[in-house]
């Protein structure tokens, strides 16, 4: 008896945190589902009212959806092939010993700090300026015509500007890992005659199927939300060739104005995410199990 009235106590105190929560995601939510069944434009006030779902026949038979649901995939996919296998990479660098180890590992760790604003910024004027950039300084002293990555290669580029920011992080998850590796399992397997590269497949690379997979989940959840790096660099362009889901969400909201097809785009996103994030949990509770 008294311990159900500490569990109805516990529960008494937490409710306020939960409904404020609760307050906090539904109601954007809402609103959001309700502007997605209007018409409501800013540049025609007093024109508006229930249109059903023709702002979801609109957003998905705009030609830009495709391209922004392929560029969207493309990014995350690419974002997380270069972070897990150069994560895997430095992470058994940095496991190794050598001297100053610990400045090593503050120094990748690093960008995962940078604001993503600061990241684009910098990335596009001081390394992938055609004139003045990095890249194009290098190119020159070999004898090579600079390369404009943000026109002639948008998403490649920012592909590499978020992978650079979400490295370190992949990084961190790997190196524990790693350290909770039993050396002694490898010291076994390196006196049984085993190479390099089968201790590295059969030994290390399962030991790592966990971290990879919490890996994979958390950078898929804030990946399919990227924004900041695209408007910095290319606004989407040139054309569609840059533009994801979030940021054609904003382009129709904000640049065209268009609250009712930009909430519908949301709503759409929304339920892609959440369709990627079951089919993810699917996935890495079965691994998780194992």
């Amino acid at each position: 008896m008294a311990t159900q009235h500490s569990r109805s106590a516990a529960r008494l105190m937490i409710s306020p945190a939960v409904l404020l929560l609760l307050g906090w995601m539904i109601v954007p939510l809402a609103m959001t589902l309700y502007f997605s069944f209007q018409r409501y434009n800013l540049l025609m006030p007093g024109q508006g009212g229930f249109v059903g779902f023709e702002n979801y026949r609109y957003f998905l038979s705009d030609p830009a959806f495709f391209s922004a649901l392929t560029n969207t995939l493309l990014l995350v996919g690419g974002v997380l092939f270069i972070t897990v296998v150069g994560g895997v990479f430095l992470a058994m660098l940095m496991d190794q010993p050598f001297w100053g180890q610990g400045i090593v590992r503050v120094l990748v760790i690093a960008p995962f700090f940078v604001m993503p604003t600061v990241s684009a910024l910098v990335w596009k004027n001081m390394f992938m300026n055609p004139v003045s950039g990095l890249f194009a300084f290098l190119a020159k002293g070999l004898g090579l015509e600079p390369f404009d990555f943000l026109a002639q290669a948008p998403l490649m580029s920012i592909i590499l500007i978020v992978s650079w920011q979400w490295l370190p992080f992949a990084t961190l998850i790997l190196l524990t890992a790693f350290q909770s590796l039993d050396s002694e399992q490898l010291e076994a397997a390196e006196m049984d005659g085993a190479s390099p590269v089968s201790r590295f497949l059969f030994i290390m690379l399962p030991h790592l199927s966990r971290a990879i997979t919490v890996v994979i989940l958390i950078q898929t959840i804030f990946l399919l939300s990227i924004f900041a790096e695209i408007l910095v660099t290319t606004n989407g362009g040139p054309g569609t060739a840059s533009t994801n889901l979030t940021y054609l969400v904003y382009a129709q909201s904000l640049l065209q104005f268009d609250v009712g097809g930009g909430s519908a785009g949301g709503v759409i996103a929304i339920i892609l995410a959440n369709i990627v994030a079951i089919f993810l949990m699917r996935m890495i509770g079965k691994n998780l199990e194992t």
